[in-house]
């Protein structure tokens, strides 16, 4: 049975049972921080926010609102996508590059979510002119650059 229990003081340690079971005691202190909690360390460190927990780039928040239109648009809650562009207030034409976002390959959603995604590449690259082939999108963005996709292997950027 795992049992959790938060103790401010005393030394870490590491109990080993006769089971063969651990029990880590690790004494944290845990502060808020605005929205965010934040666990102190015993040295009075605090450890570094995870990457998903700061702000989203223009480039993910394109993303995301793209796919949150396009399941707008499948679902029926808008007719068009001139229907949308005025009830978001935005051109329709910004509505139709962001979602063609949506159509990215795998591996480019997951550098521009991972951000590893090079800095010379554009929302309006990615977004405008879209290739529907993943190999083609990828093609694309490695005109001129040598490197490969971590995920597959293949040349990416």
């Amino acid at each position: 049975m795992t049992e959790i229990r938060i103790n401010q003081t005393g030394q870490p340690e590491v109990i080993a049972a006769s089971d063969g079971s651990l029990t880590v005691i690790v004494p944290i202190r845990i502060k808020r921080r605005g929205l965010r909690k934040a666990v102190t360390l015993p040295d009075g460190g605090t450890i570094d926010s995870r990457p998903w927990d700061s702000s989203p780039t223009p480039l993910q928040l394109a993303l995301a609102r793209g796919h949150r239109w396009l399941v707008m648009l499948e679902s029926g809650e808008v007719t068009s996508m001139k229907d949308l562009a005025r009830r978001e207030g935005v051109d329709d034409s910004y509505v139709s590059r962001m979602v063609n976002l949506t159509t990215l390959a795998p591996d480019i959603v997951a550098a521009i979510l991972d951000e590893t995604l090079p800095e010379e590449v554009t929302l309006f690259e990615l977004a405008a002119g879209t290739p529907l082939l993943w190999e083609e999108q990828r093609g694309k963005l490695n005109e001129g650059d040598d490197s490969s996709c971590p995920l597959t292997g293949t040349k990416m950027f």
